[in-house]
């Protein structure tokens, strides 16, 4: 009776992952496999297998070490400006100021904003007769075109930054008000001063959060990309040609065997530096 009951129920609990099991299949599981073949084969359609031969084409390839050299760049620039704007305006908004709620909603506005107003906006501020032009223009200088110089990677770490500084924020002003008071007030009478609360007590109690806002913005900087293209197009200046740029082009090229191979070279970056974080987490735990 009772392995009759456990195959009933366990009958019962297939049948409700069922379609849930089916779609991951459908839109997950099959175009992965069917991608990773794309990347093995010298054709999607009566291709021969060649093993790593595109993988090996594609390192070779001038512009997609720009690419990949560029991502980096940009993950690694944007990452850590977001993390500490973002702690620094929870900590400010974490007391007790004038118009708090409102500035946190403000801070959050641009995770409710369509993409065609950013865009809008954002052509309005850095075209060549955009509002930062004539700015610029009346304290004596000559326009520049921001999309089109060294001064595009800053436009795009600005968009990246508004974008996500308010999500960011509230994951840190939750954690922050998971914090007990009491661990503040017993630093104080030990006379512990503000730098060493702040080390030993919100960096401390803040590991969680800070490991998953890390992650979080390592994920929004490959995000970034969809205003990047809306901006500046397919091929925009050298500086801000990213891996997403150079897959799109390879897309809409029909060079499948590329764009596979260089989606799966970018997944596997990202699997190992989430890899190691999740190793440097842990060995934190445990210390």
């Amino acid at each position: 009776m009772k392995r009759k009951r456990l195959r009933s129920e366990q009958l019962a609990v297939l049948l409700f992952l069922a379609p849930s099991l089916i779609g991951f299949a459908i839109f997950y599981l099959v175009p992965f496999l069917v991608g990773f073949y794309y990347s093995l084969v010298d054709s999607p359609t009566n291709g021969s297998f060649v093993g790593l031969d595109n993988y090996v084409q594609l390192l070779q390839s001038a512009s997609f070490r720009k690419a990949a050299n560029n991502t980096a760049i940009f993950t690694l620039t944007g990452v850590p400006l977001v993390m500490v704007i973002s702690l620094g305006l929870a900590l400010m908004l974490n007391r007790k100021l004038p118009l708090r709620n409102w500035l946190r909603a403000a801070y959050v506005m641009p995770l409710v904003v369509p993409v065609a107003s950013i865009i809008v906006v954002w052509h309005l501020l850095f075209d060549m007769q955009g509002a930062i032009n004539s700015i610029w223009t009346s304290w004596g200088h000559a326009p520049i075109d921001w999309m089109n110089t060294s001064w595009a990677r800053a436009v795009v770490l600005l968009i990246y930054l508004w974008k996500t500084l308010g999500y960011n924020m509230i994951l840190f002003l939750a954690g922050l008000q998971n914090i007990p008071a009491e661990y503040y007030e017993a630093a104080s009478l030990d006379g512990a001063g503000p730098i060493r609360r702040f080390t030993s007590i919100t960096l401390v109690c803040l590991t969680p959060t800070n490991f998953f806002v890390l992650i979080m913005s390592i994920v929004g900087s490959f995000k970034v990309f969809r205003e990047t293209y809306l901006i500046a197009g397919d091929y925009p200046h050298e500086s801000i040609y990213m891996l997403q740029h150079y897959m799109n082009n390879m897309f809409q090229a029909l060079d499948y065997q590329k764009l596979t191979a260089a989606s799966f070279l970018m997944a596997a970056m990202i699997v190992i530096m989430v890899t190691i974080l999740f190793h440097f987490e842990r060995k934190f735990h445990t210390n």
